[in-house]
């Protein structure tokens, strides 16, 4: 997969600096067109209804204020890409909520960037539910990136999860740029034998032989665990100093989750390292 355009969201968040240098190198890396998504926050299907509710004026001056604060994060957006290494940049401002403008621009990019929730900024960044929605919604694969730590790119160490999936397929093909420059690609499988008839007699092997195709090199670790697969996932991630997490997102209902846990939601609320992510 080509990376030609990379949108990245933009808001005046205390992240959204790393956030935006992130996406920076990588667009750097591949001389990608970099596009700040910012958003008013008014659903753009709510519009008449929060304008009907409020008065009209009463809305229409809080509408143009958040308008400003998008602005405002714009301007950001374009003094930080004029210090960077970026070949080619642009801003847009779409009335809309966080979660539904980054789902619509998603199709017209080859990568999303966006930021875990930050529970503390004045500035929310993002709903919790957003993240998963948005990696569960979009197009094309998500790249989200801890509200917490440093991280740079080209990647170096890149930890694959892999189940034999679809999702985990999607990744995988959305990550193969960024793993082709990276110096070390680690596969795990985790409770092979709880799927039988995915993995083979070796579990891991044909992802192994077909990144070996596209030129990478790649460890492959078959591991029992008694913990979530989430939680596993950061640990080994950890153990083997991991700089990119590459994964299926899943989407499963909030009962099931709350019965027997989700591993894209203990990623996206325990994340110590970048995700990138296909649905």
């Amino acid at each position: 997969m080509a990376v030609k355009s990379i949108v990245v969201h933009v808001n005046r968040s205390s992240d959204t600096a790393r956030r935006v240098r992130l996406a920076a190198q990588i667009a750097a890396m591949f001389r990608s067109r970099l596009i700040g998504a910012a958003m008013s926050g008014v659903s753009r299907y709510l519009t008449m209804d929060y304008a009907t509710s409020m008065g009209v004026s009463l809305a229409a001056e809080a509408m143009e204020e958040a308008r400003a604060q998008a602005r405002a994060a714009l301007q950001d957006f374009e003094l930080q890409c004029a210090t960077l290494d970026v070949a080619s940049y642009e801003s847009r401002l779409l009335d809309d909520q966080a979660a539904d403008g980054l789902v619509l621009q998603s199709r017209y990019c080859d990568l999303v960037v966006l930021g875990q929730a930050t529970p503390d900024d004045v500035f929310i960044p993002l709903a919790e539910e957003t993240p998963e929605y948005v990696a569960t919604n979009s197009a094309r694969p998500v790249l989200v990136v801890p509200y917490a730590g440093h991280f740079a790119a080209p990647f170096r160490r890149i930890l694959v999860a892999w189940d034999g999936s679809m999702e985990a397929t999607r990744a995988v093909t959305a990550a193969l740029p960024l793993m082709q420059q990276a110096d070390q690609v680690s596969l795990v499988v985790f409770n092979a034998e709880r799927q039988p008839g995915v993995h083979g007699s070796e579990p891991g092997a044909d992802m192994a032989l077909y990144l070996a195709r596209h030129g990478i090199e790649v460890e492959v670790s078959s591991q029992v665990t008694t913990i979530d697969i989430g939680s596993a996932l950061l640990s080994h991630a950890a153990d083997i100093d991991a700089d990119l997490l590459v994964m299926g997102c899943y989407s499963h209902s909030r009962l099931r989750e709350i019965m027997l846990g989700g591993a894209t939601r203990t990623i996206l609320q325990s994340m110590t390292l970048p995700v990138l992510m296909a649905h």
